[in-house]
């Protein structure tokens, strides 16, 4: 039998997770780092700017605030994502791809030229009950 969370546990989990991007030391902005995979070299780096980068969750999902684009981007072709802390550590991440490719991000295009502007419309992170 499998485990099954109730929506306030699947909240509660969700909510941990993403209050772990307004810690650190540094006083810097927690971010989400387009990279061209893994921890590989950076694409693109959005700032989380809101006092905490998401709020609170409901039925298990957690809405991130105000993501700033990155205006002059790096440039490469985006395959994955990281959400950092103030100081750089990795909280979760996943995977970037074009739109109707399934990935944890779409963008309308992978492939970023060096300069470009890159921009997150919404994100969320999910915390599966079951």
């Amino acid at each position: 039998m499998a485990v099954t969370l109730s929506n306030a546990a699947a909240s509660a989990a969700a909510n941990a997770v993403v209050d772990l991007l307004d810690a650190g030391s540094s006083n810097a902005n927690p971010q989400l780092r387009i990279n061209i995979s893994g921890n590989a070299s950076t694409v693109a780096t959005l700032n989380f700017t809101g006092s905490t980068a998401f709020g609170a969750a409901s039925n298990g999902v957690a809405t991130a605030g105000t993501i700033a684009d990155d205006t002059n981007a790096a440039g490469g072709t985006a395959a994955a994502f990281q959400c950092v802390d103030q100081d750089g550590t990795v909280v979760f991440d996943g995977s970037v791809t074009a739109t109707g490719g399934g990935g944890d991000i779409t963008l309308s295009s992978v492939s970023i030229a060096a300069t470009d502007t890159v921009s997150i419309s919404s994100l969320t992170y999910t915390q599966p009950t079951s």
